[in-house]
């Protein structure tokens, strides 16, 4: 019996890493993490992050927080706003993406996922919005008469 529910949506607690020398760096991680996740309709359980890329992966606080929600069944998916918080490429992204993996999670980075937004966006969302419910900002317009 499958255990997802009729709607194919589900529960999902992902955590969000993000490791970084500058505070700027890490909150845009975290912000690209999250909107990931709410993309996909994900909970973020927590946020944890560590300042100083240099430091090996298995030694950073906020990494080792993360790998620990994840034994004890707290998160069950880890994303990252760059490959770089977590490897040095995309085969060493890979490889640590197979040991998550076979610790029942899943690795995943949320690189340019942000929505671009162009100037006067925000209004011709509220005008095809208004104009789909009728509004007019011009109040009543008079009908022509038809012949």
């Amino acid at each position: 019996m499958p255990t997802n529910p009729p709607s194919g949506l589900e529960h999902v607690p992902v955590a969000v890493y993000a490791c970084a020398s500058t505070a700027a760096a890490v909150r845009d991680g975290e912000k690209r993490g999250r909107h990931y996740a709410d993309a996909r309709h994900w909970h973020v359980a927590g946020a944890w992050s560590d300042p100083d890329p240099a430091v090996p992966l298995a030694e950073r606080p906020g990494w080792q927080a993360i790998t620990s929600a994840l034994s004890t069944g707290m998160i069950r998916g880890i994303i990252v706003g760059s490959l770089s918080h977590v490897a040095a490429d995309s085969a060493q992204f890979a490889g640590l993406g197979v040991l998550i993996r076979d610790r029942g999670g899943f690795l995943v980075h949320a690189a340019d996922t942000l929505p671009r937004r162009t100037p006067g966006q925000l209004q011709r969302r509220r005008d095809i919005a208004d104009a789909a419910s009728g509004w007019s900002p011009w109040g009543h317009a008079p009908q022509a008469d038809g012949p």
